[in-house]
């Protein structure tokens, strides 16, 4: 999506300036320098048995379907660092209502996972895994980003370019099978990882000449690692192609989708075309993965924010129309646009989690079964926009914030194998609420910046401005 933010882990490799030096030890620097080992096959701190089992227990899990629930997922900074006490508070937090949880294997918290060809270092996605086996998590890994000698940059230890524009780099096409080789050593190494998603955004493939998707390199690519991970274990579910559902003011005819439309807004076509090519084309999927914004790629949330979130349920039923019955995963899903720093913190929490919860129900309608909110975890501080817990920096931290109330409670409530109900809303309410209900709860939003009385399912109650309540039936 290019505004969500993307999290290198280059402050783990910062440079450290030297001030005042004298030319004569500046020149010994030098010549030491010149009597290290290339750059290009630097390997310290790197193994050749990348695939060696980490973890115990290595079984796979049992009766894992390709329908996972609703989770969140690891970025920068996350819970598995931090003050013990911290660390300790958010892993019995989570594991009080178990969620999937997704993690990069490069970039977004993990090291380059290969830096040099046949050489692994894998320390941070270990730590990553074993914080999400241990919160009681089901572990989902993105196969993003790629190593920067698949891209044409240099190998070797340290020479990882943490740059957005680098990071984002596709491995250039003689690289692909290389890139398959990475995902099966990954599979190797978690075996109890039993969902991977194929590549992020479609990062990479952009085709200037064209000006659309290189969708054919990016098919190509997801084939090459369905086809490897198969290989490893048949059981290994796979999915893709995780593309932004981008779409435009409804009044732009140029590059918009006739079919695929609401007063939201209107599909890019360019996205369409991309994703029908990597349908009709693709090796086999387990499951469908994609992400999006409520809002318009000029940040217009069309006809205000709670409405826009009705895209999610469009998008969803036009997949439907094309995949048939593979489940569809939102990998993220935005409904409050960024400023210019990537920041999401002009709403109030209530307003935040109020719209949150609207485009959750808008995507359960649109026949999604599992969804992953994208965690914007600050590395330290009280106050945190849109996060799931406090900052794991200090002793006090871990806590849940309201927006893990919201997430956590959804996947418990409605998880794989959910069967919704339509329930009675009284005829005023029905323009101020959302509303989404099986045969156990019922999860209610008041839309509105003000109190309501409002009458769902028979029962009549109060609710405050932007309140996100729950009912037992």
């Amino acid at each position: 999506m290019g505004r969500h933010g993307w999290d290198s882990g280059a402050r783990r490799w910062r440079l450290i300036a030297l001030l005042g030096v004298g030319m004569a030890v500046l020149a010994l620097v030098l010549t030491v320098i010149s009597t290290l080992p290339d750059d290009r096959t630097r390997t310290a701190g790197t193994t050749p048995d990348g695939d060696k089992v980490h973890g115990t227990p290595a079984e796979p899990p049992k009766k894992l379907g390709p329908e996972v629930g609703w989770g969140f997922t690891h970025t920068q900074y996350s819970a598995d660092e931090g003050a013990s006490a911290a660390v300790e508070r958010a892993e019995q937090l989570i594991g009080k209502r178990p969620m999937p949880q997704i993690q990069h294997v490069m970039g977004w918290g993990a090291n380059n996972p290969e830096p040099v060809k046949g050489r692994y270092q894998f320390e941070e996605m270990d730590r990553r895994i074993d914080f999400i086996r241990k919160s009681g998590g089901t572990p989902v890994v993105t196969l993003c980003c790629a190593p920067d000698w698949m891209k044409g940059g240099k190998a070797g230890v340290g020479n990882t370019d943490w740059s957005q524009r680098n990071l984002e780099k596709a491995p250039d096409p003689e690289h692909f099978q290389d890139y398959a080789n990475l995902a099966t050593t990954v599979a190797k190494r978690y075996p109890y990882v039993r969902h991977f998603i194929v590549w992020n955004e479609f990062k990479g493939f952009w085709n200037d000449a064209e000006g659309r998707w290189d969708y054919e390199g990016y098919t190509k690519l997801y084939n090459l690692v369905y086809k490897a991970l198969k290989k490893v274990d048949k059981d290994i579910m796979v999915g893709g192609p995780y593309l932004v559902m981008d779409s435009l003011d409804p009044k732009q005819t140029d590059g918009a989708s006739d079919t695929v439309k609401g007063p939201w807004g209107r599909m890019d076509q360019r996205i369409l075309d991309a994703f029908t090519y990597w349908n009709e084309n693709k090796a086999g999927a387990d499951f469908v993965v994609v992400d999006g914004s409520s809002y318009t790629n000029d940040d217009e949330m069309l006809p205000n924010e709670f409405k826009a979130t009705d895209k999610f349920t469009a998008v969803g039923k036009w997949i439907e129309q094309q995949t048939g019955d593979l489940p569809l995963w939102w990998s993220e899903y935005y409904v409050e646009p960024a400023d210019s720093k990537d920041e999401r913190d002009g709403w109030s929490e209530p307003h935040r989690v109020a719209v949150q919860a609207s485009g959750m129900i808008a995507m359960s309608k649109g026949g999604a079964t599992s969804g992953f909110y994208w965690n914007p975890m600050d590395e330290k501080g009280d106050s945190c926009a849109g996060c799931l817990w406090r900052p794991t920096d200090a002793a006090s931290g871990g806590g849940p914030l309201p927006m893990y109330d919201l997430v956590s409670r959804f996947n418990e409530e409605f998880g794989p194998g959910t069967t919704f109900e339509t329930v009675p809303v009284a005829a005023d309410d029905v323009p101020n609420v959302r509303v989404i209900a099986d045969d156990k709860a019922v999860l209610v939003v008041n839309t509105l910046n003000r109190p309501i009385s409002a009458k769902i399912d028979g029962k009549r109650f109060e609710m405050q401005g932007y309140e996100v309540k729950w009912l037992k039936r």
